[in-house]
Order: structure tokens, then sequence, then C-alpha cells
């Protein structure tokens, strides 16, 4: 039985390096998705914010092409159904933060990906690794 892909929250900026930019450096993380050697977790809340992320105007994309990179996101992640008594996380000054923190709990994750300092000052406060995507490169790499 082959061991269970590495489950990982995504926080939004590492999808839209990966998405949108075909040859940006974490274009690699787009492949790894599709290959199923990593399981992206979402929710509700962090799905919502990646809708408002792609809408922004500095990445003029059309609701057409928002739409297609969401169908080259989202059919390879678990969905996690959050309870309505949400888990207490660490500290985070940015309240948009929170429920990445949430996700990587409930979801059991592995990891927590992410290029946000404030996210990456937590690793030590929480029970799953806060780690940068190029950390999670290099383990995809070691594989």
């Amino acid at each position: 039985m082959a061991p269970r892909p590495t489950r990982v929250v995504l926080d939004t900026n590492i999808v839209l390096s990966a998405l949108p930019f075909a040859q940006g450096r974490l274009a690699p993380l787009r492949s790894a998705w599709r290959e199923a050697r990593f399981q992206p977790l979402v929710c509700t809340a962090t799905t919502k914010e990646l809708v408002r992320a792609l809408s922004y105007p500095k990445f003029c994309l059309s609701a057409a092409e928002q739409q297609e990179l969401l169908a080259d996101y989202l059919p390879y992640c678990e969905t996690v159904h959050m309870p309505a008594d949400l888990p207490d996380t660490a500290a985070c000054r940015d309240p948009f933060d929170i429920p990445f923190l949430q996700l990587a709990i409930v979801g059991k994750a592995d990891h927590l990906v992410t290029g946000d300092k404030d996210l990456l000052t937590l690793a030590d406060k929480s029970s799953y690794p806060v780690i940068t995507a190029e950390q999670l490169l290099g383990m995809l790499t070691n594989e």
C-alpha cells in the first residue's frame, strides 16, 4: 500500500504564485499537486480568499481566466468541512491568516506552506510545521 500523500495547506500567496505563472519559480508545485505528490487542503473560507485574490486588478484576469485557474487547482484539493466551533490558534497579527491556521488543525495537515512572515513566525507555536514553498519543493525533490 502506497503511503498517503503529504497533507498541505497552501496559503493563498503560494497558490497565486503557482497558478497564473506557468514559468514561475513555484510552477513545479502545480505539477506536484496534479501528480498527487501532495494533497492540498481547502475549506470554504480559504477558497473564498483565493477567489477574491484572483479578482485583484493587478492580475488582469478575466472571469473566464479566473475560473480556468480555479479548475486547475480545486479538483486536486481535499475539501475539509470545518466545525461550527473552530479551534483556537496561535495568536496571529493578520485575521485573514486565521482560517489557514484553523484549516491546518482541523485537516490534520502535515505542513502549512506560506511566504507570509507573520505565519512563518508561528512555526514554533503550532502543532504542524509552517514551512516555505522552497522547503516543500525540496521535500518533493527528495522523495
